[in-house]
């Protein structure tokens, strides 16, 4: 078995329900004989992905997977989000981090919701010793300025908005922040965001975030926000139905792409006075448009993916009607929920309510031709993203409440192939569980190797061993 292929799994060890103060208890002492508070049990197992577990078996994380990771509540759900691109540098790797991200809630009542801007600051690598007490780890103390500078801290302020928000995505123009926010009630919102994170700087530094560490609990407090009345710079609702399919063009500064739930796509330009939406939609898909990635390395070329199982690739300077260039009708065997462009190879990938990832070859793009199929989730996959790093490296999430890390540059290896492992992909680097109901997640794409995930239960940052 190689070392890549342990690592797939070093993330969850399964253990049994009396083990709750493990931590208090060695099995076996410095020269492998039984310590004087031996408590006998049940030997750790390496938990296989899809493996039904004993009723006294439980999930625990193993910290020396990861280099960091923490939990966050921004105070209400927020299924979509997006990292924000900042001036502290690229190819950071030297701990503490610190981020900016900009999330859309949703909330019960329609007025509850906002527009999130977050900073997230003090970001510190895991801790894999025992000389914390649960106790001290358990309970959130301000009484001491040392023990608060060791915290995160999570910096808000928000935009009212109302109406869940289904998507949100931002983009750089000018060296202006912008946020395109798509809302259930059918409208496409652009807001600017430069006051905004103006303020999380001003925004008080005693919002601590949960850490996770070891096996401890930990208290995750509901910040207060900075909300101010923000009024959008352009509003579109030409659309004819709500919608989830957005995004910005990293080619073509200001320029954006809208799709509904009834099939439409809608191209956006920038103009003096803000943005003009062409009102004739892209003539193709017959039900809702799930995603949208505009090409990375071609000026007007936009890709999508449907409920009618299709994958499309347009040129918009044709004519709507005759927009659609290459299509592959029936992509998954059923609707195709998210795709995502490779940064620097001609590649995409595709995830699908099937529970299906499907790599496709853009110089070969047909049914038939994938350059690779994954079947390892066991519902639907809700997020997919390529590593802006490693054009081989991709991360996906799903309704299994599963984040995968994948890599297609590894190959099984034969010569120490173990019967348990003969059904995983080799390819499959790492699982990261912990979360329920995973909607988004994001590569940072100036920090190596951390990802951002969101789901209803909060946010995770962390990065893993594997990559």
């Amino acid at each position: 078995m190689s070392d890549s292929e342990h690592e797939s799994f070093d993330e969850m060890i399964v253990d049994g329900e009396n083990d709750e103060n493990d931590q208090d208890d060695q099995e076996l002492d410095d020269e492998g004989g039984e310590s004087s508070n031996f408590t006998k049990k049940e030997p750790r197992q390496v938990y296989l992905p899809g493996n039904q577990m004993k009723e006294d078996e439980s999930l625990v994380f193993d910290p020396s997977a990861y280099h960091m990771l923490h939990d966050i509540d921004s105070g209400l759900p927020c299924l979509s989000f997006d990292v924000i691109v900042d001036d502290l540098g690229y190819n950071r790797s030297d701990f503490p981090h610190s981020m900016y991200l900009v999330a859309g809630s949703q909330a019960e009542k329609p007025k509850d919701n906002c527009v999130i801007v977050m900073k997230l600051s003090n970001l510190k690598a895991m801790k894999n010793d025992d000389s914390t007490s649960s106790e001290d780890s358990d309970v959130e103390s301000d009484s001491s300025d040392e023990e608060s500078k060791d915290q995160p801290v999570l910096q808000i302020s928000s935009i009212p908005h109302f109406g869940t928000i289904n998507r949100i995505r931002n983009t750089m123009v000018d060296n202006k922040v912008f946020g395109a926010v798509w809302s259930e009630k059918g409208i496409v919102n652009i807001f600017d965001l430069n006051s905004k994170l103006k303020e999380v700087e001003k925004a008080k530094r005693n919002r601590k975030i949960g850490s996770v560490e070891k096996k401890k609990k930990f208290v995750k407090p509901t910040p207060k926000r900075i909300i101010s009345e923000h009024k959008p710079l352009h509003s579109f609702s030409g659309h004819r139905d709500e919608g989830f399919a957005l995004d910005w063009s990293t080619k073509s500064p200001g320029f954006l792409a809208s799709g509904d739930c009834k099939g439409n796509i809608h191209i956006w330009k920038p103009c003096e006075n803000g943005w003009v939406v062409n009102l004739q939609s892209l003539d193709g898909h017959k039900e809702s448009v799930e995603d949208l990635q505009w090409s990375p390395t071609e000026v007007n070329v936009l890709a999508s993916c449907s409920v009618d199982r299709s994958l499309r690739i347009w040129d918009t300077r044709l004519a709507p009607n005759k927009a659609n260039m290459l299509t592959i009708a029936n992509a998954h065997d059923n609707d195709v929920n998210v795709i995502n462009w490779n940064k620097k190879e001609p590649l995409i990938v595709s995830g699908g309510d099937d529970g299906k990832l499907m790599i496709w070859d853009l110089r070969q793009f047909k049914k038939g031709n994938e350059l690779a199929v994954f079947k390892h989730h066991t519902s639907a996959i809700t997020t997919v993203e390529w590593s802006p790093d490693d054009s081989s490296v991709f991360a996906s999430g799903g309704d299994d409440d599963q984040i995968a890390i994948w890599d297609l540059a590894v190959e099984r290896d034969t010569t120490h192939d173990v019967d348990d492992i003969k059904e995983i992909p080799p390819q499959l680097l790492f699982v990261h569980q912990g979360q329920e109901h995973i909607k988004e997640l994001h590569w940072h794409p100036q920090i190596t190797g951390v990802l951002i995930s969101t789901a209803q239960t909060g946010f995770n940052v962390f990065r893993t061993i594997s990559v």
